[in-house]
């Protein structure tokens, strides 16, 4: 039996280079949860504890179908009130705006042939093991995504906004305006991997 890897078969979707590009994202499904505040909390910990079950129960479930694939990388949408932080670019925003304030959806791409009835039903599955009443907010989830910039970042978190700086400029020298979330794809294992090896893309929709 062959097994689908989502990172191999979506090259695109999940490489990046080291200076500003554009591409266009096809539109995909996930698992979802979302939530609010500080990424080093506790709260933001307990919604990637919920996530993964849920993408190892829908794994062996179609597995057991012979459609086996591998669990894809964590990713992220990150957003705030841009009313009460008016006129604050996405370079200043990671550290213009408290952590408190950051609001996410957490994502994890599942297979084309992944319907939201099999996603409801790990996500019982998964709470009837697990009993983590946080696994209950996991949801299935699609998104089209479209034109967007991107980049790859390298090394820790506290350094995006210099990423984000050549992002926003190449944006502004192209003439192109926002048009959705923040995008984080943690192409690293952020609890395991040391900070200045950390791999992520972030990608910023436009028009």
């Amino acid at each position: 039996m062959e097994k689908l890897d989502l990172t191999k078969h979506f090259k695109s979707y999940y490489t990046a280079k080291a200076e500003p590009e554009v591409l266009h994202i096809e539109k995909a499904r996930y698992l979802s949860i979302t939530g609010k505040g500080d990424p080093s909390g506790e709260d933001f910990a307990q919604k990637i504890q919920a996530i993964y079950p849920v993408a190892y129960a829908l794994k062996f479930a179609f597995k057991a179908q012979g459609k086996d694939f591998t669990v894809a990388k964590l990713e992220g949408l990150w957003w705030y009130d841009e009313v009460r932080y008016a006129g604050i670019s996405i370079a200043d925003s990671p550290k213009a705006i408290p952590r408190s304030e950051w609001e996410y959806r957490l994502l994890i791409r599942i297979p084309d042939y992944v319907e939201k009835k099999d996603v409801e039903t790990a996500v019982e599955a998964s709470f009837a093991s697990k009993g983590q009443a946080a696994i209950r907010e996991v949801s299935y989830f699609e998104m089209n995504e479209g034109k967007v910039v991107q980049m790859l970042h390298t090394g820790p978190f506290d350094n995006e906004p210099e990423t984000l700086a050549k992002l926003n400029d190449f944006i502004s020298a192209h003439a192109l305006g926002r048009n959705g979330l923040h995008h984080e794809i943690y192409l690293s294992d952020f609890r395991k991997t040391p900070p200045h090896k950390l791999k992520s893309i972030l990608r910023e929709p436009v028009k």
